[in-house]
């Protein structure tokens, strides 16, 4: 079993009759979703929300029932993955473009799991370039201010053409290197005019499920 879904099905274990459940969006969200899919079909009850129309698509094709949110008030569990996550369970996400959908759902549950192989696990983050989501709207000026604290900001590419999220907006993949405080990063990042929001994930996973090359899980829970 490859350790992204070891550590996918694991957390799954988790996820209760009469949940309302948030589905991650990524490659090892993705194994979480398949198991969800498999426990509904075997009678599983639960009411699901999606972070991307990816996972949307995902969940709809194994039958997990989606409610808009309207008719929800929140979520009592969000299981999604991570680019990297850190001892104090700061992660760093949105490689594959969803980081304002997935931290409005995780911001928005009583628990967030995040599921990852043991390569994502880091001393400190920064390796993972940090995306950060920018309005269209004179974007130039954006990656500019960017540019001014350093961030080396690339605005990510896809088959040639920029990059749109589902939320219809870009994407600059900043080059840090070694973050010594994520959250004073975060704070920064939001006061600047044209961010929409950052991968930074400060506080808001409660476990992290890891999964490792020698066949186990290891659960790490917030301090």
């Amino acid at each position: 079993m490859n350790l992204k879904q070891l550590a996918a099905e694991k957390a799954v274990e988790y996820v209760k009759d009469g949940m309302r459940i948030g589905l991650g969006t990524g490659s090892t969200a993705y194994w979480a979703i398949r198991k969800i899919g498999e426990r509904v079909r075997e009678g599983l009850e639960i009411q699901a929300v999606a972070t991307s129309k990816a996972s949307e698509k995902l969940a709809q094709e194994h039958g997990i029932p989606l409610i808009p949110f309207a008719k929800l008030d929140g979520l009592d569990l969000t299981i999604d993955g991570a680019d990297e996550l850190d001892s104090e369970l700061h992660l760093i996400k949105g490689g594959g473009g969803a980081l304002l959908r997935e931290k409005i759902v995780a911001f928005h549950s009583k628990e967030m799991i995040v599921i990852a192989d043991e390569s994502k696990l880091v001393d400190k983050l920064g390796s993972f370039p940090l995306p950060v989501e920018i309005i269209p709207f004179a974007n130039e000026w954006t990656l500019a201010s960017l540019d001014e604290i350093s961030a080396n900001p690339m605005l990510r590419t896809e088959e040639d053409h920029i990059f749109v999220t589902d939320n219809g907006n870009y994407i600059a993949d900043c080059r840090f290197g070694s973050i010594d405080n994520p959250a004073e990063l975060h704070r920064k990042l939001l006061a600047m005019p044209g961010v929409v929001d950052n991968g930074l994930f400060i506080g808001l996973t409660a476990r992290a499920i890891i999964g490792r090359k020698d066949g186990t899980v290891t659960v790490l829970e917030r301090k």
